[in-house]
């Protein structure tokens, strides 16, 4: 009876993500943010570094054809109208099976708020060790990762955002 107690807790405790809780990939929780060359959805370069250590940022790996991208947008989008005023929204479009103007043809469609940017390099991607697509990294305003989440769900994602307001 003991031990199948202790399985089923242990059980509960790995099926339950834990607030901050880095991926078995991506960027390490409590790392700088790192500097990342990429582009703005017209063509002009621009750099990731211009985020860190100004203000929380929240920044999406996200691509048009994703579909946990799709899935975790409604509440990208409720949570920029709740926290927009506080923390910078970053949206950063991977460059696989899509193209610079079909992302900013995406944001322009469906009001995508927040900054957006192409990664036609991958130079973000590697930088922040992006495992797949719907990849989010809160960065507090020292410009240290407080939080990495994936998939089209992620439940701790406003508790970080908050935490690091």
């Amino acid at each position: 009876m003991a031990m199948r107690l202790a399985l089923a807790t242990l059980a509960i405790l790995l099926a339950t993500p834990s607030l901050g809780q880095a991926q078995d990939s991506g960027i390490e929780l409590g790392t700088q943010a790192p500097p990342a060359a990429l582009e703005t959805l017209d063509g002009k370069p621009a750099d990731l570094a211009r985020y860190v250590g100004k203000t929380p940022v929240v920044m999406e790996f996200w691509a048009t054809w994703c579909s946990n991208c799709k899935e975790l947008e409604p509440a990208m989008l409720a949570l920029h109208r709740k926290y927009g005023a506080k923390v910078r929204f970053v949206g950063v479009a991977v460059s696989v099976n899509q193209s610079a103007e079909r992302a900013r043809l995406y944001v322009q469609k469906h009001a995508i708020p927040g900054d957006h940017y192409f990664d036609r390099r991958g130079n973000a991607s590697g930088a922040y060790d992006v495992p797949a697509t719907s990849y989010v990294v809160v960065i507090d305003r020292t410009g240290k990762v407080a939080y990495t989440g994936l998939g089209g769900k992620q439940p701790g994602l406003e508790a970080a955002i908050r935490k690091v307001m």
